[in-house]
């Protein structure tokens, strides 16, 4: 695959796309991973079927329950992501490794088993690292070093001492640590600079190998939108490094924690547990973490997608100490003000704003305010209301439509499973029959007059509920584990994808 860079990035206009996490990758080595053949494969076959956009779930380096929204940094990249194969080509690992690889799962990730033998693995790349890297290689982690200054010492230690105390959070640490002496720091970093140098070392082949496929999709005239969780996990190096960012008690344990109310998706509303911010800090320095964060999304992406956008406006505040999201309160946030923060900062800056769940007037003047579009999901319109505002004949041009998302089961799946006035409502609506369910979805979207419209690959695949990808408020499972196989990315679909997105001026 070239690494060729090139300032190609097509904009929204009438577009389409597809929905695929690189977990979802096929590969032989139980996750899907940035390697060049996977990539090169799905961007070659994204291309054929005519899509410019390219939508992933937030890229960081994920923690309990194996969520990309509860990640351990909202900067640093996976590592379970890390292709092998190019460590192996780029003299870094011994194939010998990879040989000696267990039987992985094809069609899921088994993120326990992956865990414990990828990271065998890393560990044995970055010893080579130490040991023999070429003077160029070293001189190119120097340079991320350098570069992401900002984060990247914070993390890596985060993470070294995550190690020396078995994995618990680090408001369970020794108050030292847990409050970030400066002396215990210290001794620290000297104590543990092995394991630091590893979590380094490995951000930097990370962030060197999307590079190479972001670089790859732009060549294809193909822009990635990414995701920006609005919350970040409480166990993450952002809060223990910015404590007084975050609603904290001395202890370190959430005084609230962020959810949302009964919706949609669950009766008692879904009780998140991130820990909430303390704007009126934030609002001091010109909110200088959060626009650090997004230009650190800008530079992996081309296109973000807040997730939970409501979120600032207000957000749902529940105790720290509830078992529930149900006893909750709607708290305002700056969001005027933050937005104007960040339209000063990347006045290009392509923002998609996720705009689900309980929606205010409040929560769409501010979306509209800065003219971000909204999102529409086709599998929450058909409630028998004519002016449900997710039907197709209701949206404006400055909307992204989805067959569903992440969240939802696969198109197939959420039909079979509706009750039967829903299937009806389906069927006149869209006056199909039951077979052709999935791809009459994707012809409404396509044919609205939304700019852009999306589906998930499973819906491109007209996959059964066995392909969700999340159901929300549960853990463990199939949850974040689906993943695609080579014949999967067919010519046939490629080219009725193609067809459609002529037809319909995307």
């Amino acid at each position: 695959m070239s690494t060729r860079p090139t300032n190609n990035r097509p904009s929204l206009g009438r577009s389409s796309g597809i929905l695929l996490h690189p977990t979802s990758f096929p590969g032989d080595y139980g996750i899907g991973a940035l390697s060049s053949a996977a990539a090169q494969r799905w961007l070659d076959w994204l291309e054929s079927a005519g899509q410019k956009l390219w939508q992933v779930l937030p890229l960081g380096h994920t923690g309990y329950g194996d969520s990309p929204y509860q990640s351990f940094s909202a900067f640093a990249g996976n590592p379970l992501l890390i292709s092998l194969e190019e460590l192996t080509r780029e003299g870094l690992l011994d194939e010998q490794l990879l040989v000696q690889a267990p039987d992985f799962p094809r069609d899921t990730v088994d993120f326990g088993w992956i865990y414990v033998w990828k990271w065998v693995v890393l560990r044995s790349a970055y010893a080579r690292y130490v040991q023999a890297a070429r003077p160029e290689q070293r001189a190119d982690f120097s340079a991320f070093q350098d570069k992401n200054k900002s984060w990247l010492p914070d993390y890596a230690l985060f993470m070294a001492l995550k190690d020396k105390h078995d994995g618990a959070p680090w408001n369970t640490w020794p108050q030292p640590y847990r409050q970030r002496d400066g002396a215990a720091l210290d001794q620290a970093r000297q104590e543990l600079a092995q394991g630091i140098g590893l979590y380094e070392f490995t951000q930097w082949v990370f962030w060197r190998q999307w590079r190479i496929v972001h670089d790859a999709a732009h060549e294809r005239g193909i822009s990635i939108i990414g995701d920006l969780p609005i919350f970040v996990a409480l166990d993450s190096a952002d809060v223990w490094a910015n404590p007084e960012l975050f609603t904290l008690n001395p202890d370190g344990s959430p005084q609230a924690v962020a959810g949302v109310p009964p919706d949609y998706f669950s009766a008692t509303g879904q009780l998140w547990g991130n820990p909430l911010y303390r704007w009126d800090v934030m609002r001091q320095d010109g909110f200088a973490w959060w626009l650090e964060r997004f230009r650190a999304t800008f530079a992996a992406v081309d296109i973000v997608r807040v997730d939970h956008f409501r979120g600032f406006e207000a957000y749902w505040e529940v105790p720290g100490d509830a078992e529930t999201a149900i006893n909750g309160q709607w708290v305002k946030a700056p969001g005027q003000d933050l937005l104007r923060a960040v339209r000063l900062a990347f006045p290009d800056g392509r923002i998609i704003a996720e705009d689900l769940g309980v929606i205010t007037p409040e929560v769409e003047a501010l979306r509209d305010e800065f003219g971000l579009p909204g999102m529409k999901v086709l599998q929450f319109a058909f409630d028998g209301d004519a002016d449900n505002p997710y039907l197709p004949h209701t949206y404006n041009r400055n909307a992204i439509v989805y067959t569903g998302t992440h969240d939802n089961d696969t198109t197939r799946g959420w039909f079979q499973s509706s009750p039967p006035e829903r299937q009806d409502a389906v069927r006149r609506y869209l006056a199909c029959d039951d077979a052709a369910v999935t791809y009459a979805l994707i012809d409404a979207a396509w044919r609205s007059r939304a700019d852009v419209a999306i589906i998930p690959l499973q819906d491109a695949l007209d996959l059964s509920s066995v392909a969700r990808m999340n159901t929300p408020g549960t853990l463990g499972g199939r949850n974040w584990g689906w993943r695609y196989s080579d014949a999967d990315l067919s010519p046939v679909v490629a080219e009725r994808l193609a067809a459609l997105t002529r037809e319909a001026g995307r």
